[in-house]
């Protein structure tokens, strides 16, 4: 196969899998689609309920698997994942404390759920930087991940003293939120992943091939001209802001951001312009597929999404520790 007949065929996979994805999502569920059009109750439940739901899954996915990308990229290792730099943990805690703070009495918004995970992902992030910097300039990106592990350890320690303090139904929710659902989908969390992912659509493009001279080094890249320590910044940030928002409204989602790249990569290459969208199309569609997994296999009840991509994912990784291993070996 040509390198352009490729090309066809990965832009033709981009246009023609999402809708399809999407309408199988649209169209799967404990209730029949016949009885959703037909019936007022039924469109209700596809317009408020189903439709924003697969959407955001959509979105969701995208956004993971979006941050995926460039923090592999930075770092240069294809076993990197979003979760690393520990957003997915400080916005578990903040989840898991306004669970907690609710099971207490005290009268809280709706909305608070999503604000302190938010809340919580920025605090973790700006303790992973500190922890990475020196001066005005950030150190090498192994020490980044160290500190992220870090910040996840600590993380998983506060939701397990929050989990001893809670009430059985608080205990539950908790348990729950951090196995991910899209239960909370609305058309609010729709419009605002919408704008994230337009922002960047803004933003990154022109910056791609910086990413790709990362690959070859810190040193080559400072020799082609790139700022190595602001593109770093730049990627920390926004994957910060992408797992934040991804988890405030879904919880704690895993793999999607490590397979999502790595499956771009076997089709396209390395080059960041092609990995890229299709990895967000991949993404996307990989988590909307799951979620109709989740809301099928014991319909009218449904799975932890999260159980349904660490199923899906853990074996995946597996295989990329075991190829990377083989290769450094032969090293």
């Amino acid at each position: 196969m040509t390198h352009l007949m490729r090309r066809k065929h990965i832009l033709l996979l981009c246009l023609l899998l999402p809708p399809l994805v999407l309408l199988c999502g649209v169209i799967t569920g404990s209730q029949r689609f016949d009885w959703l059009l037909s019936t007022d109750i039924g469109q209700t439940v596809l317009w408020q309920i189903r439709l924003p739901r697969v959407l955001m899954a959509f979105l969701v996915g995208a956004m993971l698997a979006w941050a995926g990308v460039l923090i592999q990229g930075v770092v240069r290792n294809p076993l990197a994942d979003p979760a690393l730099i520990g957003v997915s943990g400080g916005s578990a805690v903040g989840a898991a404390l306004f669970i907690v703070l609710g099971s207490a009495g005290l009268a809280l918004p709706f909305w608070g759920q999503s604000l302190m995970a938010f809340a919580g992902g920025v605090i973790a992030l700006s303790v992973v930087l500190r922890l990475g910097l020196s001066g005005s300039s950030l150190q090498a990106m192994s020490f980044l991940i160290l500190a992220g592990i870090a910040v996840n350890v600590l993380a998983s320690a506060l939701i397990g003293l929050l989990s001893y303090m809670a009430t059985d139904d608080a205990l539950r929710q908790i348990t729950f939120w951090s196995l991910g659902s899209l239960a909370s989908a609305d058309w609010h969390w729709v419009l605002a992943m919408t704008l994230a992912l337009g922002a960047a659509l803004f933003f990154w493009p022109i910056r791609l091939r910086q990413l790709d001279a990362l690959l070859l080094g810190e040193v080559e890249a400072r020799s082609m001209g790139v700022s190595v320590n602001r593109m770093q910044w730049q990627v920390v940030l926004w994957v910060a802001v992408f797992v934040s928002l991804a988890v405030s409204a879904s919880g704690v989602i895993g793999f999607i951001g490590l397979i999502s790249p790595h499956l771009a990569r076997l089709l396209t290459g390395a080059s960041h312009r092609r990995v890229l969208p299709l990895a967000v199309v991949l993404g996307g569609c990989l988590l909307v597929a799951a979620d109709t997994l989740a809301r099928s296999v014991i319909a009218p009840a449904e799975l932890p999404i999260g159980i349904v991509t660490t199923l899906l994912g853990a074996p995946v990784f597996i295989a990329l520790m075991l190829r990377e291993k083989r290769r450094l070996l032969w090293q």
